[in-house]
């Protein structure tokens, strides 16, 4: 074990281990943000036509919802300090580029989605309630382009956060160190 292995799951590291407040509560808000629009989305292909449209609404509003959250993330990301990174430099360095790329994918998924939506010729109005402008119209010639970025977008998420999860069982499981509570 490392010297980070815990000794007592009691001892838990100080405030100076651990990601900011805002930085926790911004992560576990996409969490469950992702965990609510992804399987949605995939969910929509097999419902009846007469409920299609409310999937939709509700996948394209969460989905949106994450694009602001993730901007407020970066901002949060530039604000705070993050607690160092501990371990091998190629488990520094493989950390940092998963992180890095569902930073990227978080926000290049609802963006992509956003548009292509707009582009197929149906503007969002968020929850139902607030119409969300158009940046595109309906644009038939570049809509099916952003649908396929959109659609391996969320396929390259999943796959990043099989890794990230990976990861969090690796730290917490098998080398029994404080990962997992620098972000709860």
């Amino acid at each position: 074990m490392t010297e980070t292995a815990m000794t007592d799951r009691h001892d838990l590291p100080g405030a100076d281990a651990r990601y900011a407040g805002t930085t926790r509560i911004l992560h576990w808000i996409v969490a469950v943000l992702v965990l609510l629009t992804w399987p949605l989305g995939l969910m929509i292909g097999f419902t009846k036509k007469e409920v299609q449209l409310d999937f939709y609404l509700l996948h394209e509003s969460l989905g949106f919802l994450v694009l602001w959250v993730m901007l407020l993330r970066v901002g949060n990301k530039l604000l705070t300090r993050a607690p160092e990174a501990e371990g091998p430099a190629i488990e520094r360095i493989a950390a940092a580029s998963v992180h890095g790329l569902l930073y990227v994918f978080l926000i290049v998924m609802p963006v992509s989605g956003f548009l292509a939506t707009n582009a197929h010729g149906f503007p969002l109005k968020w929850f139902g309630l607030v119409e969300v402008w158009s940046p595109l119209g309906k644009s038939p010639d570049i809509a099916w382009t952003l649908s396929g970025i959109h659609a391996w977008s969320a396929w390259i998420l999943l796959g990043l956060f099989a890794v990230h999860i990976g990861a969090v069982l690796f730290h917490h499981v098998i080398r029994r160190d404080w990962t997992l509570y620098r972000i709860l």
